[in-house]
């Protein structure tokens, strides 16, 4: 292949790469938000638009990962919530809030892997097995907590410094986000390991004959979507001093619109770590945009629905052609 015919491919690849069109459509939207409103790119709008998607996009990362191996969690807002109230009830407790923390992180692993073990061993799908972890946990947050806030107002300052501490002019919540998504972008791309996750999604038989262990994977991949909430459940503790029993209602739509609209494929197999960090980063900036904009919050749910709406058929209409094509 001639230089010329290589730098073709090249640019044609780039271009037709969703990651690619995620970035276009963000930097149209930040050109046309920046003329529509002298708000809109002032710091204080700008920190808070991207410390308001980089705690939940760090349940992003793991909702993306379980979807690559074929599962899904609708379990993820409850989980988050059940994580502030572990943790805050034991502060509440006279335990030392960091070792508060790791005993919350490590519940939510515990229910990733129940869940995990319902899915693989039992049998069931993880639609049914989610939806009846998000029940239950939301009622063990309203159960543990008497349906009130959690005032954690005594929470020492060097343990809030990871939800409103910055380092330098660059918030930690924002640090930890980052190196979430460097680490398991890096090990997915890279490492032999999680390509089985791609393996296992794409087709779960072969891979099993291939001599894949396609349950382990997918049990693991089910914990590590459920710890990574629970990661996300201390900060969000700890940027807002409180636990909220009622936190996170809804945050699965938000986190499965992101993995989706990045180009996670909810038939499985198919996603990248970028491409749903940029999805996550479009509908906070939608997000953002339409509050600038005075529009009503029914509207922005509205919205936000049908922009998920739009991702899923999208994707199901690449899977339809992909499948006419190997047909071909």
């Amino acid at each position: 292949m001639t230089t010329t015919a290589q730098d073709r491919s090249l640019l044609s690849r780039l271009f037709g790469a969703r990651e690619t069109g995620l970035v276009l459509i963000i930097l149209t939207l930040f050109i046309l938000m920046s003329f529509a409103s002298p708000h809109f790119l002032t710091w204080t709008n700008m920190r808070a638009m991207t410390m308001a998607f980089s705690v939940e996009a760090i349940v992003v990362v793991g909702m993306t990962i379980l979807l690559i191996s074929g599962g899904i969690d609708l379990s993820v807002g409850s989980v988050t919530a059940l994580a502030m109230v572990i943790a805050g009830l034991l502060f509440l407790n006279g335990v030392n809030p960091w070792l508060a923390s790791l005993i919350a992180i490590g519940a939510c692993a515990g229910i990733g892997a129940v869940m995990g073990f319902f899915v693989t061993y039992v049998g069931l799908h993880h639609f049914i097995v989610t939806l009846a972890a998000m029940v239950i946990a939301r009622g063990l947050c309203l159960l543990g907590t008497g349906g009130r806030p959690l005032g954690l107002f005594e929470l020492p300052d060097s343990f809030k410094w990871i939800g409103i501490g910055s380092i330098g002019v660059i918030p930690v919540a924002i640090v930890i986000f980052v190196i979430v998504v460097v680490v398991f972008d890096f090990l997915l791309r890279r490492t032999t390991a999680f390509r089985l996750v791609y393996y296992t999604g794409s087709n779960e038989k072969a891979a099993a004959y291939s001599g894949i262990r396609t349950k382990r994977v997918i049990f693991l991949t089910t914990v590590l979507c459920s710890t990574l909430c629970g990661v996300a459940g201390i900060i969000y503790m700890a940027r807002f001093g409180s636990a909220q029993p009622t936190f996170g209602v809804g945050m699965e739509l938000n986190v499965i619109a992101a993995a989706v609209i990045g180009g996670a494929s909810l038939s499985g197999g198919k996603g990248t770590i970028f491409g749903a960090i940029l999805g996550a980063v479009l509908l906070s900036l939608v997000s953002s945009s339409l509050a600038l904009l005075n529009v009503s919050v029914y509207w922005q749910d509205i919205i936000r629905g049908s922009i998920l709406l739009a991702a899923v058929t999208f994707d199901h209409y690449l899977v339809k052609r992909q499948a006419a094509g190997g047909r071909a």
